[in-house]
């Protein structure tokens, strides 16, 4: 960590597309992670403001409304409620969650890209881009997909590979084409205002080198960059949807997302504090910390940081950005377009009041240096095994056997013995090696040592028994629950910054509103007759049933995915009409059906053909009950000729349609019609 000194810290969080909802990938990555280190700054006392916000230009926000068939404007406002309601309603405690679709907002970024211009920071243009003559316009990157020339990928995008990773110019793709309209784009000339990277890479050299504590991750993947030399990137875009470009000879043109969005951090940060902005952008005692997933980790180390530079006013980067990897699902990669997520709002309707599980889950389950994983098994494992069985455990223990024995107060501590006092030395360097934790971005190894607190707890209990203590010595048993109640007044304190719920249902248990870091581990944090309330179990033990229900919804998810992806069988072979209208098809009605003896497949059908009543022998056993189908009219193929089926001969064929996922249904007409009635 860097050595200057800092009196307050600017902590960001990724500005998401407001094109849909918040997945488990992204609180992984990104937002668990700044609120749990926030939240820490706060108990230490410092001073914070935590600054995130929906990112509501670029070109996802326009393809979701074509999808939609609204305009991008009631895309971002729909996903703008959306999305501050489930942050809300999860307990990320952000200061401010705005949007960059405000007029405040175009007016900062415009204003910083002046300064740019007017500093001849940029470098004007003149180069060929994609152009898509069908749809009559030039293609941002996102608008341009192709095969991946590092994995091989056939849906990347032409600015980012999502398989693999890899940044991407629309160039360097392999077979372009257009997400307009799929044809394959020409080069057409066009000018943009770059930022010249390639000139300011001593400077921003010499910044990456002045931090070595980045996680190995996040410099792994800057010293690429600037081993492979940077390039001059376009900060315009030809399209409709974003910031105007405030240049004369700048029409139809608007700011690369990747321009503005980061410029929305200081726009939030002024509307949160006003007058008062300006210290937690420009002071040189004021830390950035930038809080992101690993796909914009050139964006926040190299792309702002010189856009900072260029402009000269700010901090010119942040002190750290603890990037994390990705987390995937089930043996699968998160994927939003397969609709392959956890989605965090409707995780809050299917499991009301376990924001804390699923908070503990992610950061014990944390992609900190490489990518991980959840599955719902895993998820009620921790549930049951690690905050029931550990945590709630000894909580429970402690808080029932007082109130039990000593009325709702905390009873009279006695004279300590050498095991009381090994506990409390235990206890008392924990608060130190968990901020040291949390302060070098290690969260899970944070949570591993607030965990280890309440095994404290449970083994000092196993190993002094206060319920055994107290016929035989009752003051020996206030004492151990004395100490018992002030460890869980520990857990109340260094809860907060992993577990924000529960640490607030601990401190309207116990009566008891400390949440000074500093205090963490003391003795005396609850005083002898403090009047405490059990307000009942921290956790409930999560059924095989409630899993089960969760695994299905994404098995159909995945049955859903497969069927769309089948393809229709190639056409047979052209016939002739005459062929054709050798075909008698006649509408007919099952009048009895039975079970072929020794058979998986076959069902014996009487049929009703309006002609006579006529035995078909047909493989639908699998896809119908015998009883379930009397009295269905069918497509009956009448002038086939009869054979043998399981010594049964069977006079005709019943026409069948098959859906996507392999279902049989019958081929018959929409209303009741005459039995031998033709089908032509």
């Amino acid at each position: 960590m860097s050595e200057k000194k800092f009196n307050r810290t600017t902590v960001t969080a990724a500005l998401i597309y407001a094109n849909g909802p918040i997945h488990i990938g992204h609180l992984a990555g990104c937002y668990v992670p700044a609120d749990v280190y926030v939240r820490y700054l706060r108990a230490k006392g410092k001073e914070v403001a935590f600054i995130s916000g929906t990112d509501e230009h670029g070109v996802p926000i326009t393809i979701r409304a074509q999808k939609e068939g609204i305009t991008p404007q009631e895309v971002v406002d729909k996903y703008y409620t959306q999305i501050s309601k489930s942050f809300a309603d999860f307990g990320i405690n952000f200061d401010i969650y705005s949007r960059t679709s405000k007029p405040v907002h175009h007016e900062m970024s415009q204003d910083i890209f002046l300064q740019l211009y007017n500093q001849g920071k940029f470098v004007e243009e003149v180069t060929e881009q994609y152009y898509d003559e069908k749809a009559g316009q030039f293609l941002a990157d996102r608008y341009i997909v192709g095969t991946c020339p590092v994995c091989g990928n056939e849906n990347a995008y032409g600015d980012q590979c999502e398989r693999c990773g890899s940044t991407l110019s629309p160039r360097e793709l392999i077979n372009p084409r257009s997400m307009l309209s799929g044809e394959t784009p020409i080069l057409k000339a066009t000018k943009n205002w770059n930022l010249p990277l390639d000139a300011m890479q001593p400077e921003l050299e010499a910044y990456v080198a002045s931090h070595p504590e980045w996680k190995t991750n996040v410099a792994g993947q800057v010293r690429s960059w600037l081993n492979e030399g940077l390039k001059p990137r376009a900060m315009t875009r030809d399209l409709d949807w974003g910031i105007k470009v405030p240049l004369p000879d700048a029409e139809g043109k608007v700011m690369y997302v990747w321009f503005d969005a980061p410029i929305g951090y200081i726009t939030f940060t002024k509307e949160l504090k006003r007058d008062d902005w300006e210290k937690w952008w420009k002071a040189d005692d004021t830390r950035l910390v930038h809080f992101i997933g690993k796909d914009n980790i050139v964006f926040h180390c190299l792309i702002f940081p010189a856009m900072l530079m260029a402009d000269g006013r700010f901090i010119p980067g942040a002190d750290n950005v603890p990037a994390n990897e990705f987390m995937n699902l089930e043996g699968d990669k998160i994927s939003t377009s397969r609709n392959w997520a956890v989605w965090l709002h409707e995780y809050l309707e299917d499991m009301p009041g376990k924001q804390d599980v699923l908070r503990y889950v992610l950061i014990a389950n944390a992609p900190e240096t490489k990518d991980s994983e959840f599955t719902w098994k895993d998820y009620q494992t921790r549930n049951n095994s690690e905050l029931v069985g550990i945590l709630g455990n000894f909580v429970n223990r402690a808080l029932v056997l007082t109130e039990k024995n000593f009325g709702p107060a905390v009873p009279a501590r006695g004279e300590l013995t050498e095991v009381d006092q090994k506990m409390l030395d235990d206890l008392a360097q924990y608060p130190a090696r968990i901020a040291d934790s949390l302060e070098n971005f290690r969260l899970r190894e944070g949570l591993s040592l607030f965990m280890e607190v309440a095994r404290l707890g449970n083994q000092y209990l196993a190993a002094t028994e206060p319920w055994k203590v107290l016929k035989e010595n009752p003051d020996r048993a206030a004492t151990i629950l004395n100490l018992g109640l002030q460890l869980t007044a520990t857990l109340a304190i260094l809860a907060e910054p992993f577990l924000p719920f529960t640490a607030e249902k601990l401190r309207n248990t116990l009566h008891f509103a400390e949440a000074d870091w500093s205090k963490a581990g003391h003795l005396n944090l609850l005083p002898e007759g403090h009047v405490i309330e059990n307000t009942g179990l921290l956790f409930e033990k999560i059924e095989d049933s409630v899993i089960e229900a969760q695994v299905q919804k994404l098995l159909n998810t995945k049955k859903m995915n497969e069927l769309a992806s089948k393809t229709p069988a190639p056409a047979k072979e052209s016939v002739t009409y005459d062929d054709f209208a050798k075909l008698d098809i006649r509408v007919a009605t099952i009048t009895a059906a039975e079970a072929v003896p020794k058979s998986k497949k076959l069902l014996k059908l009487t049929l009703d053909t309006g002609l006579d009543t006529r035995t078909v022998v047909s493989g639908i056993a699998e896809h119908f009950s015998p009883e379930a189908i009397v009295g269905q009219q069918v497509s009956l193929l009448v002038n086939l000729a009869p054979r043998k089926m399981m010594g049964i001969e069977s006079q005709g064929m019943i026409l069948m349609a098959e859906d996507r996922d392999g279902k049989l249904q019958f081929i018959r007409p929409g209303e009741p019609v005459w039995n031998g009635g033709t089908i032509s």
